[in-house]
């Protein structure tokens, strides 16, 4: 072990841990050095991974300058970029933040020491005033619209599902799906964890502005729509008995609305003038029937996925932190202490009796 190594290893916050800080980004040339130059100074045991996703910028320049391995993934979206990090990266910790400086790389000794002493598997920083002033007044809209959605539909174990901020155990990373293309990743991550029961921390943390020159990547009505199409398939795949029983209860509302007047009239004249409205209610009410049981079949279907999901989670060993030196030591002398004592009381004739 070299010099360097040992000042690293004396310096680092978490002794025995292989962390790795995982970065998306896409046009953060403006920003990702001082984002890299952070992170190394808050975990300098910890490897520092940029994951390029088509940038036209000197993104990866920069971030190779400052030190950090840069891997090109040439699908476009966070969500493919997420999908790779987690497949290509090995370790026992992972940061996860943006490259666009609104999140302080000091925070993340805080998400992972979180980890450690909540035994969770999943640390999210949630955002301050983030719900209030997020840069825009759309994007402050947006995060109080579809957290609130969240927790109707999913319940409240977050409260910023839209966090980019987070630090997961190896665990969480090797059992989740990633099936997101976009930025609508990070609502598939809280479902993740929220369907399997994982353990999870929140920490409240700064929320910076995006430096000048460095535009947010956010579309509001894009990425609005497609958050809440990600919203309707999580529920879909996840609660198929709610998605299936809404619609088939619409299509029997519309049936039975149509059926009302034609029954009317059936009951006054015995006739059934408006056939075709007839074939129509009958036919909803049919459908609305067919809705119903494919939820029932769909709901148990769902439940045997989570148990298979949650066999795969438990198959892979926890996080199991190195002591401290501390600890260890007072460990050890007192493991020597018991032994001399051992010995001690072994003695031959060590007293006579009289």
């Amino acid at each position: 072990m070299t010099a360097s190594d040992s000042a690293t290893d004396s310096n680092a916050a978490f002794p025995g841990l292989d962390i790795a800080v995982v970065l998306p980004c896409y046009n953060e040339g403006a920003t990702i050095r001082a984002v890299v130059l952070g992170f190394l100074a808050a975990l300098p045991e910890a490897r520092i991974f940029v994951f390029d996703n088509n940038s036209s910028d000197r993104t990866a320049i920069e971030a190779r300058v400052a030190g950090a391995e840069v891997v090109r993934e040439g699908r476009q979206g966070k969500g493919h970029v997420v999908r790779r990090m987690f497949a290509d990266i090995d370790a026992d910790i992972y940061v996860m933040a943006d490259g666009d400086g609104t999140y302080d790389p000091r925070d993340a000794v805080d998400l992972v020491r979180a980890l450690i002493t909540e035994r969770a598997d999943m640390a999210v920083g949630v955002r301050r005033n983030v719900t209030i002033d997020a840069g825009r007044s759309g994007h402050a809209f947006g995060n109080r619209l579809f957290n609130g959605l969240y927790r109707r539909l999913f319940g409240p174990d977050f409260s910023d599902v839209f966090s980019g901020y987070r630090a997961f155990t190896r665990r969480f990373v090797k059992s989740f799906p990633a099936v997101s293309h976009g930025f609508e990743i990070e609502t598939e991550m809280a479902v993740h964890a929220g369907q399997l029961h994982i353990p999870t921390v929140e920490l409240p943390l700064d929320y910076g502005r995006r430096v000048e020159g460095a535009p947010s990547k956010l579309r509001t009505f894009r990425d609005g729509f497609r958050i809440l199409m990600m919203f309707a398939m999580l529920v879909k795949e996840t609660r198929p008995s709610l998605f299936f029983g809404l619609l088939s209860g619409l299509f029997a509302a519309a049936s039975t609305i149509l059926a009302l007047p034609v029954f009317a009239t059936y009951v006054e004249t015995g006739l059934v003038p408006r056939l075709p409205t007839a074939l129509l209610s009958t036919g909803l009410m049919i459908l609305a029937a067919l809705l119903a049981t494919a939820g029932l079949v769909l709901d148990s279907l769902a439940r045997s996925r989570v148990e298979q999901k949650r066999i795969l989670y438990l198959s892979i060993p926890p996080l199991r932190p190195t002591e401290e030196p501390a600890e260890a030591e007072t460990a050890a002398n007192l493991a020597v202490l018991r032994d001399l004592l051992r010995r001690l009381g072994d003695r031959p004739g060590r007293r006579k009796a009289g």
